[in-house]
C-alpha cells in the first residue's frame, strides 16, 4: 500500500500544478512588444536605446510604473489613456505623442472596443529592469 501513496502524490501534484500555475497568472489580454532593435546609446554605454512597437488589444492596459530613463510614446491606430499619476488621463489618438520623463509614474490603457497600436522609444540605463511597478 506504502508503494502506491507517493506515485499518487506525485501525480496528484503534476496534475494540480497547472492548474494552480495557470489560476496565480492575471487574465486578460496583454500588450504585445515588438523590438525593432536595442543597442548601447552612441558616446554613453551606461545608457541603450530601443525602439520598438507595442499592440495593445481592446481592454488591455497597465500599473502604473515608471522607467529609469527617457520615453517617447506615439499613437499609431485607435486610442490609448494615458494617466500620469495624480493628473486627470488624457485620451491619445493616432498620430498624438507623450515624452515621458524618467521617474514619471504613469499608464496606458486601451478602454476602447478596438485595438491599437503605439511606437515607443526608450532611452534607458543599461542593465536595469525597464520597467519598474508602483502601487
Amino acid at each position: 500500500m506504502n508503494k502506491l501513496i507517493i506515485p499518487a502524490i506525485v501525480v496528484a501534484a503534476a496534475v494540480a500544478t497547472p492548474a494552480w500555475s495557470q489560476a496565480q497568472q492575471p487574465q486578460g489580454p496583454r500588450f504585445q512588444p515588438k523590438a525593432y532593435f536595442e543597442m548601447p546609446l552612441e558616446k554613453d554605454p551606461t545608457r541603450q536605446v530601443r525602439l520598438q512597437s507595442v499592440v495593445i488589444p481592446a481592454g488591455a492596459g497597465n500599473q502604473f510604473h515608471r522607467h529609469p530613463g527617457d520615453q517617447w510614446w506615439a499613437v499609431q491606430e485607435g486610442e490609448v489613456t494615458y494617466t500620469v499619476k495624480g493628473q486627470p488621463p488624457r485620451v491619445l489618438k493616432a498620430g498624438d505623442f507623450v515624452y515621458v520623463p524618467r521617474g514619471t509614474i504613469h499608464r496606458n490603457q486601451n478602454v476602447s472596443a478596438n485595438s491599437a497600436r503605439a511606437i515607443e522609444l526608450n532611452i534607458t540605463d543599461k542593465d536595469k529592469p525597464q520597467t519598474e511597478p508602483v502601487p
